[in-house]
């Protein structure tokens, strides 16, 4: 006779492992997926997960978006960036507002950083130069 409390808890630890969500990125350890570099840049650092649960870890948003372009993207569940304001916040980028400017460099040379709000992104403007950028801008910009 079958134990179900082996059962069900065999099942709880099934379903638990199955969550759809973000991983930590382990700074100094993770290899970006795209360019296999150590993901040392807690301002740049980017994630994708898919509808299945697969994390993609990029040491850039230039990195994520490059490998975009051999995914499905309608099996990405999840685009995020880290916020340059909060070191090591993964943040929705879709939602984020992006800033090129020459005199912010970023891991892959794209000079490309995500902030959480618009009210970031405009600040940083101010300090650093360059050209503000939404999702939808910067999926144009990358071809997707």
């Amino acid at each position: 006779m079958v134990n179900y409390r082996i059962l069900i808890f065999l099942f709880l630890l099934f379903a638990s492992s199955c969550g759809i969500g973000p991983q930590p990125i382990v700074y100094g350890s993770d290899g970006c997926h795209f360019c296999s570099m150590t993901i040392v840049d807690r301002q740049h650092a980017a994630e994708i997960v898919t509808d299945k649960g697969k994390v993609f870890k990029f040491d850039s948003t230039e990195c994520m978006m490059n490998h975009v372009k051999d995914l499905d993207q309608k099996q990405i569940a999840l685009y995020l960036v880290n916020d340059f304001d909060q070191p090591g916040e993964l943040i929705n980028a879709t939602k984020a507002t992006y800033l090129i400017s020459n005199r912010l460099p970023s891991p892959m040379g794209e000079f490309l950083t995500a902030f959480k709000t618009e009210k970031a992104a405009v600040d940083a403007l101010m300090i650093y130069e360059g050209d503000l950028m939404t999702w939808e801008q910067l999926k144009l910009r990358f071809q997707l």
